[in-house]
C-alpha cells in the first residue's frame, strides 16, 4: 500500500515538473519571438490600457503570437510600477522581451520644443499649434484668456515665458507646456533679481523683465548686452530717452514690413521710446537669463549711444558728435548685406 502511494506521489511531482517545463518553454518562446515588423511603428498606450489588452491587439494586427503565454508571463512576473502611457517606438528585429523592457522602464517617446530668445508671444503660439502631438487645447482663445487658463489673469502675456528646449510625451498639451515655461521664466527673473546690482532704476523685476526685453531684441552678440544695458540704465538715470527701434516694431504690430519710417518715429504709441519716457509698458520679447542678468548687471561705462554696424555688432559713443560720426560710417554707408543684429531663429509656419 505504501509502495502504492509512494508511486502515485511520484508520477504527480513528475507530471507537475514536466507542466512547469512546458509553461516556461512557452513562455521563453514568446517572449523570443521577433516582433513582425518590417518598418519602425508607434505603439500607442492609452491611459486605461492594461499588458493583456495590447497583447490581444498586437495579436490581432500580426505582430506577435502567443498572446495567452505573454498575458501569463506578465501575470508571473509583474513589475514594479503600472505601464505608463504614451508611445513606445518598436523597430525591426525587436523582440517581445525588448518590447516588454522599455514598458517596464517606461521609456516613452519623447518629443521637443525649442522656444527662442527674441520670439514674441504670437510667434509663440504659432510654435505650439504647429506640434501635432501636443494636445491643442488653446486654439480659438485670445490671448488674454490663455492666461486666464494659466490662473495669471489679468498680466500681460509677452515675455513671461522662458526661451529654452521642452520635452513632452503625447498627450501633453499645449497648455502644460506654457504652464512650464512660465514658471521657469519666474523661477530664473527670481533668482536674478534677488543677486541684482545696487543702484538700478527698476521699482519691481518687471521692470528689469521689461529692460532685458529691449537688449535682447538690440544685440544676439553675447559681451554686447552689458554694455547695451548700460547705455540704457544711464538713459534712464539722465532722463533721456531711449529711443530704441525694437520697441517702435513692436508697437507697430503687422504694420511693420522692415522698415521704420520718421512718420513711424513720431507716431504715439505706447511703445515708441523716441516720443515717451522710460520704459515700454511691457516687454517685446521672451529673453534668456543672459538678457535677465545683463539688465540687472549693467556694465559700467560713459557712453550714452549705440549704432549697429552691419554685421550684428555695435559701436559704443560718449557723445552725440561721436555717435553722428558713427552713423554716417555704419548707417548711411549700408551694404546690401546689412542687419542691426544676428538673423533669429524664424517662427515655424502655421500648419
Amino acid at each position: 500500500m505504501i509502495r502504492r502511494l509512494f508511486l502515485l506521489l511520484s508520477l504527480c511531482l513528475a507530471f507537475a515538473g514536466t507542466g512547469a517545463l512546458f509553461v516556461a518553454w512557452k513562455q521563453t518562446q514568446a517572449l523570443e519571438q521577433p516582433l513582425s515588423l518590417e518598418a519602425e511603428q508607434l505603439l500607442d498606450v492609452r491611459p486605461g490600457d492594461t499588458p493583456n489588452r495590447i497583447f490581444l491587439r498586437l495579436e490581432s494586427e500580426g505582430l506577435l503570437r502567443d498572446a495567452f503565454w505573454l498575458r501569463v508571463y506578465w501575470r508571473l512576473n509583474p513589475p514594479a510600477q503600472a505601464l505608463h502611457s504614451g508611445e513606445y517606438r518598436l523597430l525591426p528585429g525587436m523582440r517581445v522581451r525588448d518590447m516588454l523592457g522599455l514598458w517596464q522602464r517606461g521609456e516613452v517617446v519623447q518629443y521637443s520644443l525649442t522656444l527662442v530668445e527674441g520670439w514674441n508671444f504670437r510667434q509663440l503660439r504659432t510654435a505650439l499649434e504647429a506640434q501635432p502631438k501636443l494636445e491643442q487645447t488653446l486654439a480659438g482663445l485670445s490671448d488674454s484668456e490663455v492666461m486666464e487658463r494659466l490662473e495669471r489673469a489679468g498680466l500681460h502675456p509677452e515675455g513671461r515665458f522662458f526661451p529654452d528646449t521642452y520635452r513632452y510625451t503625447r498627450g501633453f498639451s499645449d497648455l502644460e507646456l506654457l504652464e512650464k515655461a512660465a514658471e521657469r521664466l519666474e523661477r530664473v527673473l527670481d533668482e536674478e533679481w534677488r543677486q541684482r546690482a545696487e543702484g538700478l532704476p527698476y521699482d519691481e523685476p518687471y521692470d528689469a523683465l521689461i529692460m532685458a526685453s529691449i537688449i535682447e531684441k538690440e544685440t544676439g552678440v553675447p559681451h554686447e548686452r552689458g554694455e547695451i544695458a548700460g547705455v540704457f540704465v544711464r538713459r534712464i538715470r539722465l532722463g533721456m530717452l531711449l529711443q530704441t527701434d525694437p520697441t517702435v516694431i513692436y508697437g507697430m504690430g503687422e504694420a511693420y514690413q522692415g522698415r521704420i519710417t520718421r512718420a513711424d518715429l513720431r507716431r504715439p504709441t505706447p511703445y515708441n521710446t523716441y516720443t515717451r519716457a522710460g520704459l515700454p509698458p511691457t516687454p517685446i520679447a521672451m529673453v534668456g537669463r543672459e538678457a535677465i542678468h545683463a539688465a540687472l548687471h549693467p556694465a559700467d561705462g560713459k557712453s550714452l549711444y549705440f549704432v549697429a554696424r552691419g554685421d550684428g555688432s555695435h559701436v559704443f559713443s560718449e557723445t552725440l558728435a561721436e555717435h553722428n560720426r558713427a552713423v554716417r560710417e555704419y548707417q548711411l554707408k549700408r551694404r546690401a548685406d546689412y542687419r542691426s543684429s544676428p538673423a533669429p531663429a524664424a517662427a515655424p509656419e502655421k500648419p
